[in-house]
């Protein structure tokens, strides 16, 4: 008696695989739309953000002329701001709060709701507001969870699967980093080893057409430049290898810590609801005014640091000072529970922990030991994977940033070091800890907002 063959469920990673051609090409088409939404988006919030920037500046520039009362700009001006963003994101959409990273997970593994329908609207605004105000937060925040929306929607238009829905809101997401940081392969390998934690077929092809078409459209608006200019780094000689891996301890031993930060904030602002969560997020934009008041240049996402350290490691003091500043304020930012993510933040951390001990080590031993500019490169991917764990995305991005690949090889062996320590220690990945966290929250409007998530 012969069996019937089983057919495969929907959300089954073997479904699909074979799927007649007018399917597959409506999926490609959905994949394709998706990419080019999470493009444009994100384009466009990277041009706002430039000009916010730059506003920022020439405010604190002004205010500086006055120093009798001109602090009194930055720590009032941010402290609203920071608090107008909190009321937005509480009021309209409390999915929106944090990376967005963490809900996205929610929805692709477990079949979670993405959130209200106000999610992209206030997760823009929200985020150019915050981080436009100086919180020491990434933009790659907004930008994956508006992909991952625009991915939902997209898929619900077309009536794919419901299967298909989520591969969609993976891929969008990816699109979202893509256009972050101009980096296709960092987003696609983001989705595929952070998200959905497996590579399969038909999650590739969808994953790889929105990041690319997401690429092509930002190529249109900013340009194809890496985001930092880094002249050319020799590559490591063999001696050189030994000191790479070992770089990957303290690295592990900073990431695990700074998860721990990170969760300890939201520890502390998380009791906190209603309008008095929106003065904790005033008052901790009050803390970040005040610190852009006394240094203008260490505050925002970072990529003028980043840029800074690349051209130069500049001096130990000021290397230490600017690692414990940045090890402070990223957490301290991300607990205003704003739109805002931290992959950014990570790679200022990560690279200025790589030039303090390139330039620490060449104090002792210059003939020996690597350029302290090509340990900025590496502590960026190794910090990355002792935070995140995902290596192999951290690597990616810090490639793709940079434009320079003689340093892959000593990227792996610090990023592999730098992934086991915080394992070893029992610490989790970071976004693995925020999902946990999930919880709803009684401020979320009924009927307007599925459960809030604080991280």
């Amino acid at each position: 008696m012969s069996e019937t063959p089983r057919q495969p469920r929907a959300d089954d990673p073997a479904a699909g695989e074979r799927v007649r051609p007018a399917r597959a090409l409506l999926l490609f088409a959905a994949a394709l739309l998706t990419g080019g939404f999470a493009g444009l988006l994100g384009s466009v919030l990277r041009i706002v953000l430039a000009r916010a920037d730059v506003f920022r500046a020439e405010v604190t520039a002004w205010a500086h002329r006055s120093p009798a009362w001109g602090w009194v700009v930055p720590v009032v001006g941010v402290a609203a701001l920071v608090g107008i963003a909190r009321w937005l994101t509480r009021r309209w959409a409390p999915d929106a709060a944090g990376s967005g990273i963490p809900q996205v997970e929610g929805v692709v593994r477990e079949n979670a709701p993405l959130g209200s329908r106000w999610i992209n609207p206030v997760k823009f605004v929200g985020g150019v507001l915050g981080l436009g105000a100086g919180l020491a937060l990434g933009r790659e925040g907004p930008t994956v969870q508006m992909g991952a929306v625009a991915g939902q929607r997209v898929g619900r238009l077309f009536r794919v699967s419901a299967a298909d829905v989520r591969r969609l809101v993976a891929a969008g997401s990816g699109a979202g980093l893509a256009a972050a940081f101009t980096a296709p392969l960092g987003g696609a390998v983001f989705v595929l080893e952070e998200i959905l934690q497996r590579f399969e077929l038909r999650s590739v092809v969808i994953t790889l057409t929105a990041c690319s078409a997401s690429i092509g459209l930002t190529y249109q608006l900013l340009g194809t430049a890496p985001n930092f200019h880094v002249p050319p780094v020799l590559p490591p000689s063999f001696l050189h290898f030994a000191f790479y891996l070992g770089l990957g301890i303290p690295l592990g031993l900073l990431g695990a810590a700074y998860n721990w930060f990170v969760l300890r904030g939201l520890d502390f602002t998380g009791p906190f609801t209603g309008r008095r969560s929106d003065l904790v997020a005033a008052g901790i934009g009050a803390l970040v005014g005040l610190v852009e008041w006394l240094l203008p240049d260490a505050v925002g996402g970072g990529d003028a640091i980043a840029q800074r350290l690349l051209d130069g490691p500049g001096t130990l003091s000021a290397l230490l000072g600017l690692l414990v500043l940045r090890f402070l304020l990223g957490p301290l930012s991300y607990a205003a529970r704003t739109p805002g993510g931290l992959f950014a933040p990570l790679l200022v951390v990560g690279g200025t922990i790589g030039a303090l001990s390139g330039l620490a080590a060449h104090a002792v031993s210059p003939w020996l030991l690597p350029d302290p500019r090509a340990l900025t490169l590496v502590g960026m991917a190794g910090f990355f994977a002792a935070t995140v764990r995902a290596p192999i995305t951290g690597i990616a991005l810090a490639l793709e940033l940079t434009g320079v690949s003689t340093l892959f090889v000593p990227m792996l062996a610090a990023s592999s070091v730098a992934a086991v320590v915080p394992t070893l220690l029992g610490n989790p990945p970071i976004y693995d800890s925020l999902r946990e966290r999930a919880r709803p929250q009684d401020e979320a409007p009924a009927g307007r907002t599925a459960a809030a998530r604080p991280s």
